[in-house]
């Protein structure tokens, strides 16, 4: 009983660990799996946003129907467009933007963006970013009882996992045509 007293509770808390981290990174593969089945989905003609979306939450909550699942869509003209920031003229030579300068609006805006993407799934033959983000508060808080902050999701009493998916629209039409705009302050 005395040699009980001492292993059991820390047998207790690896076992507790080992089941939160398990969970956790169980509905993050069931997101990642999820998003990737969604982007195939989303590049056919008829695909909508609400059904997509749907079929990505009912996989989430069949694993933890606590979650809260929310999405992201970009689009852009082409994979190489992806994370790319608006061009500017850089009229002071200090490498980024600055408001007094003028810059190329691609996403029609009207304001300078270090992205030129769009929201949306957008038209044929666009390329889409395809984020979902599943949030949930852990089942067994053992790291936050035991007062441990890592920066890891893993170990936090809240969790919050996303993935993300690019695509590229079947061009089932032509694709839309995107206006620049040189604007200049």
């Amino acid at each position: 009983m005395i040699e009980f007293a001492f292993v059991g509770p820390i047998f207790f808390l690896f076992i507790f660990g080992i089941f939160d981290i398990g969970y956790a990174a169980y509905n993050h593969a069931i997101l990642e799996g999820a998003v990737q089945a969604a982007g195939r989905d989303a590049g056919i003609e008829g695909a909508t946003n609400a059904s997509i979306d749907a079929k990505v939450a009912a996989a989430v909550k069949n694993v933890n129907k606590f979650a809260v699942v929310t999405f992201e869509r970009k689009n852009y003209a082409k994979f190489s467009d992806v994370n790319r920031a608006e061009d500017f003229i850089d009229a002071n030579g200090n490498g980024s933007y600055d408001s007094t300068e003028c810059f190329t609006d691609e996403n029609g805006n009207g304001s300078w963006n270090a992205d030129v993407g769009s929201g949306g799934q957008g038209g044929a033959d666009d390329v889409v970013v395809y984020t979902a983000t599943a949030k949930y508060d852990s089942i067994f808080p053992l790291w936050s009882m035991l007062n441990w902050q890592r920066g890891d999701t893993y170990f936090k009493k809240q969790k919050a996992f996303s993935a993300t998916t690019t695509l590229r629209n079947q061009p089932y039409s032509q694709q839309g045509s995107r206006t620049k705009t040189q604007i200049c302050p």
